[in-house]
């Protein structure tokens, strides 16, 4: 496919300008970053040529300096799971994602197939960062259903590039109010060296989400290849994966990297397979158990970050034809 071609050329090209830079430290001691970081994203199965299951998520979110308040500070340091001794940060996202069965022709999709279904949110969180390890604690709270404007969101987008309009909006899940409370850790320089002016770590991560849109456990490791690694924790994902941080520090004019990942997920319950809590609506059998990879390139100009992701997961639930596969495009800036 062309995305592929574009991947090889610019990772070909890019290795090419590495090679005359000089060897670099993993980590370093630094002052306190002053500015934030606004991140645009956006994923889309378009990239494998679908139009099923998670087919469209859109997001943006901005992330605080490390020059917190002192009341804030305070506050991060009595919440037992963040590491008291890393720089803090806040942050705030919104962001909708789009979910549709196989087959988005029918009026009336099989109830064995994954339901129509959209997620409008905004979430709220706290960051600490000891360049070793990073925590991040959330808040997420929206709308799942008719106001999360998905129907409205996708006729738009499908009129506009002149793709098929989707006729089974009328059985999508109902409304009904979400939160998810989240945490995740990631332990960045596992087995980590610097040959040759190039630097290569491994980052472990686990975390686990509580709510009536998403319970679930996870765990995942993101191997990277590339310069200025200690920028960030690699590429963020707006669907939950071996994702990476919405902000970055660099520490060069230019840095790259290539990464890849694998994650693992325990679910118990996902609104989008199970159904409304409360009320009677399409269903499908979940699979507990979901494991997935990724893979993708990320580049550092100045104060600007741009990567690429592809996700491939297996089936989440009973009877799916059709493994989740998507592209993810992050545009993220430091002010």
């Amino acid at each position: 496919m062309k995305t592929h071609k574009l991947f090889i050329m610019l990772l070909s090209t890019t290795l090419g300008m590495g090679t005359s830079f000089a060897a670099e430290p993993l980590t370093s001691d630094r002052e306190k970053d002053d500015k934030g970081i606004l991140s645009f994203s956006l994923e889309n199965d378009a990239v494998f040529d679908k139009d099923n299951n998670y087919t469209n998520g859109g997001r943006i979110s901005y992330i605080s300096p490390e020059t917190v308040p002192y009341w804030l500070e305070r506050t991060a340091n009595f919440i037992p799971i963040l590491d008291t001794a890393g720089n803090k940060r806040w942050g705030f996202a919104a962001g909708q994602n789009i979910y549709t069965p196989n087959d988005i022709s029918l009026k009336n999709p099989p109830l064995t197939d994954r339901p129509y279904a959209a997620w409008l949110y905004g979430t709220a969180m706290l960051i600490s960062d000891n360049t070793k390890t990073l925590d991040t604690f959330a808040v997420t709270a929206g709308m799942v259903g008719p106001s999360a404007l998905g129907e409205q969101v996708q006729d738009t987008v499908h009129t506009a590039i002149g793709y098929q309009q989707p006729q089974g909006w009328d059985h999508q899940l109902k409304d009904e109010p979400g939160i998810i409370v989240s945490y995740d850790r990631k332990w960045r320089g596992l087995y980590e060296f610097s040959p040759f002016g190039f630097g290569f770590d491994i980052t472990p991560s686990a975390g686990a989400n509580l709510g009536n849109v998403d319970t679930s456990a996870n765990v995942g490791l993101m191997a990277r290849f590339g310069r200025d690694l200690p920028s960030d924790y690699g590429p963020p994902l707006i669907e939950q994966g071996a994702s990476g941080s919405d902000f970055f520090v660099p520490t060069k004019k230019f840095g790259w990297y290539v990464f890849g990942g694998v994650e693992g997920k325990a679910v118990g319950r996902d609104i989008f397979l199970d159904g409304n809590t409360f009320r009677d609506s399409p269903s499908v059998d979940k699979n507990i158990l979901v494991g997935g990879v990724q893979g993708g390139i990320a580049f550092t100009f100045d104060d600007v970050r741009i990567s690429y992701t592809e996700v491939h997961r297996t089936n989440e639930y009973k009877g799916e034809t059709q493994p989740e596969e998507y592209g993810a495009i992050t545009v993220s800036i430091r002010l």
